[in-house]
């Protein structure tokens, strides 16, 4: 499962489709709720980058 989840496509996924549910939620979903979703997919986001960069710093 490691395996899978640190690979580059994987990571790619998450960070995009995190940062874009990020962006859109507080506009989507009403109060508290809306802002919490946004960060939470914020932080797994950031998670995910940070996971891409890590990567790219072993390969080069």
């Amino acid at each position: 499962m490691k395996a899978l989840l640190s690979s580059r496509p994987v990571l790619w996924f998450l960070f995009l489709f995190n940062l874009t549910v990020a962006a859109v939620a507080p506009f989507a979903v009403d109060g508290s709720r809306g802002i919490l979703t946004g960060v939470g997919m914020g932080v797994v986001a950031l998670g995910a980058g940070s996971g891409l960069l890590r990567s790219r710093s072993r390969h080069a």
